[in-house]
């Protein structure tokens, strides 16, 4: 479990050095979110937006010198084509070149995921914390942090850190601080089910329809839209049915969220993922497993397995759909690809 204690101890650094983090209201310009997400973005008082912060850590997230080997970037393992997600079930895109531990989870709309912390399994309660997983680990970045201010002075990027915070001062609390507002700015909301939601009832057929009912019926219960924000997950963390044994592994992987609580009653959960630009994000579940939507829903029809910690909204038996049904399903989930955001020029690379 050194992960896990790595990522407490680094964010207690973390915290030490930028103070408490209370979670601001007040909505300014640059906090602005769409309406079916609530309309204001939430951020950390002490890390607020600003458009230089956000140019700096788009810059620092396509800067493969954040990697010990100068080959790997946030980028590398987060694509924008793909909903910053991988295609690969297992990223081997870090400095080592071996298969991560988990599946790269997709990065949408993170500005709401304090609620559930950030990971598979919840391990780092903020993204300014959770910027040190990736950067230290030695399958990912591999990176020595007391030497990345001096590689970033030499790459040129005093002046953007004078911009974005006041002097040229450049420390690993301002690393995390600005690629954590870039990537509270990844937010994706104008899919044909957000048009539909807003009123034009032309933007879905009658199949998709048809499936967003069936949605509602069985999958609504984790992947929510209906109350507090269409952000499709529940921001929790469940036993989806995926194995019957638990195995601890490397680093306990495959233990979910009892890595964090230690609480017997998390064994096998893992966090609910959001399913905006699901259709973009393959392989699905932390493991990646599921290379495409199909088997997803032969899982969830049939493929369901029995263990103490089982999610009680799944039914053991599965959800025994029609063929025709899970098409429909999967035909609206297909509804929740944002072209927008897919293409967006301000989320593409940004160099010094």
């Amino acid at each position: 479990m050194r992960h896990e204690l790595f990522i407490y101890i680094v964010t207690g650094i973390v915290l030490g050095m930028m103070g408490c983090l209370c979670w601001s209201c007040e909505p300014i310009p640059l906090q602005k979110a769409p309406s079916v997400l609530g309309d204001t973005i939430p951020y950390p008082s002490r890390n607020s937006f600003s458009v230089e912060g956000i140019k700096l850590g788009r810059m620092l997230f396509y800067e493969k010198n954040l990697s010990s080997n100068r080959s790997v970037s946030c980028a590398s393992c987060h694509v924008q084509a793909l909903g910053f997600a991988d295609a690969t079930a297992l990223s081997p895109h870090g400095v080592s070149g071996r298969p991560q531990l988990r599946h790269s989870p997709a990065l949408i709309n993170l500005a709401w995921s304090e609620k559930a912390g950030y990971f598979w399994d919840g391990g780092a309660k903020d993204l300014e914390s959770q910027a040190f997983g990736p950067l230290r680990h030695p399958d990912e970045m591999a990176m020595n942090l007391k030497k990345l201010p001096d590689r970033l002075h030499k790459e040129g990027y005093a002046p953007y850190f004078k911009a974005a915070f006041g002097d040229t001062t450049i420390n690993s609390a301002r690393i995390a601080r600005a690629l954590a507002q870039f990537q509270r700015k990844l937010i994706s909301a104008d899919s044909p089910f957000d048009s539909y939601l807003k009123g034009n009832k032309k933007a879905l057929n009658e199949f998709e329809i048809k499936g967003m009912q069936l949605f509602d019926k069985h999958c609504e219960s984790c992947h929510r839209y209906k109350n507090g924000g269409a952000f499709f997950t529940d921001y929790s963390f469940h036993n989806n049915g995926l194995d019957t044994a638990f195995a601890e592994g490397h680093e306990g992987v495959g233990l979910g969220r009892f890595r964090i609580t230690g609480d017997s009653a998390d064994i096998g959960k893992f966090k609910t993922p959001t399913l905006r630009n699901i259709s973009e994000t393959a392989p699905y579940m932390h493991d990646g497993r599921f290379k495409d939507l199909k088997q997803v829903l032969i899982h969830y029809n049939i493929g369901i397995k029995k263990s103490k910690t089982l999610a009680s909204q799944l039914p053991a038996e599965g959800l025994r759909l029609e063929e025709q049904e899970q098409q429909a399903i999967i035909a609206f989930l297909k509804q929740l690809k944002d072209e927008k955001f897919i293409k967006n020029k301000e989320f593409k690379t940004l160099s010094p």
